[in-house]
């Protein structure tokens, strides 16, 4: 193993979007078994070091791969696209709008029932959005199409946790 090999080299899965997170999670549970410090603890110092910064890539590595999200990010950073979600904000006048209908919608909701049905319509937004962001990723292979996908979710997921705590404010 290398510690400056990328996340996907890492965990032996092709550099796609579309992982089977069963084979993930078998291979996280094999490198951890490998390396666990746990495992080093009678090994002098430098071995146990190592044994640490292994295991902290390998969880830091499994932590971006496992979220489709920030795997998608990942790869576009990968192939030279960075996200920039800070500095470039710009979206489809349509996506604003929805997202400015949203706010208002949310600040203008008064009952669990409207909220449940908001949270309803965002995840199934989210759901058609990670559906895009596969087939942009795995398909077609362009990166800042990608990139702009990935800022377009992080709206949506920001909004919808948003929409998590009103209704958990409302639930109290």
């Amino acid at each position: 193993m290398n510690l400056q090999s990328n996340d996907f080299e890492l965990f032996e899965l092709p550099l796609v979007h579309a992982l089977d997170r069963a084979q993930l999670d078998e291979r996280w549970k094999a490198l951890q078994r490998e390396v666990h410090p746990d495992r080093h603890a009678a090994a002098d110092a430098q071995t146990q070091r190592q044994a640490m910064q292994w295991s902290v890539r390998i969880n830091e590595a499994y932590q971006r791969l496992k979220d489709p999200l920030r795997r998608a990010a990942y790869l576009c950073e990968l192939h030279g696209a960075p996200i920039q979600a800070e500095n470039n904000t710009a979206m489809p006048a349509a996506f604003l709008m929805q997202q400015m209908e949203w706010r208002e919608a949310l600040d203008e909701a008064t009952t669990l029932a409207q909220l449940e049905d908001m949270a309803d319509e965002v995840a199934a937004t989210r759901k058609r959005l990670l559906a895009d962001l596969q087939q942009t990723a795995d398909v077609q292979r362009d990166w800042p199409a990608l990139a702009s996908q990935v800022r377009a979710l992080m709206f949506v997921e920001r909004f919808a946790r948003d929409v998590s705590e009103r209704l958990d404010q409302l639930g109290q």
